[in-house]
């Protein structure tokens, strides 16, 4: 059976023929509240009226106590019955309408918005983001007569769009409600929706497609559907139960936004945005690694105006200079004279206020220990890759090469390397991380924790198999079993944006 549920008041509205998904009338749904109690879909209401109190209200209203995703919400519903009430969106909405399509008025004063989606092409950031606000299946947007500013919002029912613009209404009703890659085919009846975040132009993602399906392949045998989203899908985060962020976090990019709403939500997320605040500056880890007694290579933090003199004496020769936020490998360099030195630290200053300098650690390999909810799950041997002092090369032109790897069972790899890992990482938080260490005749020593570590079943999963997966999707059932349990945990109805600044 389909993951979507149509709801409709009469089967003219939007007819069987017309969608792949199940249609149903909005009156059996109110009357039969045991419906697809064996799953939870993701429902569309299309009545024909939003009113408090009619027929459509009710089936959005009751949807909730039901624990089944929905939309418009019942809440959405109230906030666009007056413009008193969704008048803080209109700022944002205003000046996004006016980034995309300059000085240049739109044709007509009435722009059809369905999921998100304009028929005026110019208008594609706006028409996420007044879906990011209300996301009601389709809305009408006026604009007042002088200027580009909005004079007011309405919901349409679908029934009343006639020719070109019931053809477009169903085309992104379709675009809404497709898929980009799915599970095989389920053992057992979903009971939770994990959205995983990717990011297609990666060039170095954390996962591989490869990997993701067979983590929707575990996830379904668990009774847990996997569905891929994209940077562009903020506004239908909501629709999941659960986010899994499998694109390269930073806190200036859309990950943060998304983890941001996905707690707003009251969605269990790995990332959170604690955790990605933390990981991803390398200053505040060596203060906090430092605080806690975590054994890690000689370190000083720099500013512009400090002197250089005596660095290379204090810490060694080389010495990795690093800024604070780089992943991959990238940023990081390592110098061996006065001169690399400060040429190198002056180069990284333009971005960046402060700079880590550290003790060069040679070694074969760089231990990697996977951390789940504060016990170790994988442990990996990252090794150098050819001629290099990185596991990972960054050469001209783009080009990437990066060593072998080694996989252990945790309980094969060095006890102090285990400890040390789970020590950092419990630091940190309860999501997953991973601990990079190294290992030299002086101990073991803590390189930096990674908030989104690579997760590749052939690799980090080269002993545990699907265990590796199972043990993601269970963090993630776990948390919703609880947060079920525990209706004061349930976030509110709220499919207006949480925040207006995110």
């Amino acid at each position: 059976m389909s993951d979507w549920l149509i709801l409709v008041e009469h089967a003219t509205d939007v007819a069987q023929h017309e969608t792949p998904h199940k249609v149903l009338r909005v009156r059996d749904y109110l009357a039969n509240p045991r419906l697809f109690m064996a799953r939870r879909p993701n429902i569309i209401n299309l009545a024909r009226s939003y009113a408090y109190q009619s027929n459509g209200y009710y089936a959005s209203l009751l949807a909730e106590a039901r624990g089944h995703r929905i939309v418009p919400t019942a809440q959405s519903m109230v906030e666009l019955s007056r413009k008193a009430l969704y008048a803080q969106a209109l700022p944002e909405l205003n000046a996004a309408l006016t980034r995309d399509i300059g000085t240049v008025a739109p044709d007509a004063r009435t722009l059809l918005v369905a999921f998100g989606r304009t028929e005026d092409s110019r208008l594609k950031r706006f028409g996420r983001l007044l879906f990011d606000w209300f996301r009601v299946p389709v809305l009408e947007v006026t604009l007042a007569p002088a200027g580009l500013q909005i004079e007011r919002i309405r919901p349409v029912a679908p029934n009343t769009l006639k020719g070109e613009a019931r053809a477009f209404f169903l085309d992104s009703l379709d675009s809404h409600t497709s898929r980009a890659w799915v599970a095989q085919k389920e053992k057992a009846p979903s009971r939770w929706s994990l959205a995983v975040l990717t990011d297609p132009k990666e060039a170095l993602p954390p996962s591989r497609p490869a990997s993701l399906k067979r983590l929707a392949t575990v996830a379904a045998r668990m009774g847990v559907e996997v569905a891929p989203i994209g940077p562009n899908d903020l506004a239908s985060l909501a629709e999941y139960d659960a986010l899994f962020i499998r694109a390269t976090t930073a806190i200036d990019n859309y990950t943060y936004r998304f983890a941001r709403r996905a707690e707003q939500e009251g969605m269990p997320v790995i990332d959170d945005t604690g955790s990605i605040i933390r990981c991803t500056n390398k200053v505040f880890l060596k203060e906090l690694l430092e605080q806690a007694g975590v054994p890690g290579p000689r370190t000083e933090v720099l500013d512009e105006t400090q002197s250089l003199d005596g660095l290379l004496d204090r810490l060694g020769t080389p010495v990795v200079l690093k800024a604070p936020d780089g992943s991959f490998s990238r940023s990081v360099h390592k110098v061996a004279s006065e001169s690399e030195l400060r040429t190198q630290a002056k180069a990284l200053f333009k971005d960046t206020a402060l700079i880590i300098a550290q003790e060069y650690m040679p070694t074969a390999y760089d231990w990697r220990v996977g951390v789940l909810d504060g016990q170790p799950l994988y442990a990996c041997k990252y090794k150098m890759a050819r001629g290099h002092w990185q596991i990972i090369k960054h050469g001209a032109g783009g080009k990437v090469t990066e060593g072998g790897f080694e996989t252990l069972d945790v309980a094969d790899a060095p006890a102090d390397v285990i400890d040390a890992a789970v020590r950092s990482a419990r630091l940190i938080g309860q999501g997953l991380y991973g601990i990079d260490l190294k290992q030299n005749d002086q101990g073991v020593f803590v390189i930096e924790v990674n908030d989104n570590p690579n997760l590749e079943t052939d690799v980090e999963g080269a002993v545990l198999k699907d265990r590796l997966w199972e043990a993601i999707i269970a963090w993630f059932s776990t948390r919703l079993e609880r947060r079920i349990g525990n209706p004061a945990a349930r976030p509110p109805s709220n499919g207006a944006r949480a925040m207006s600044g995110d």
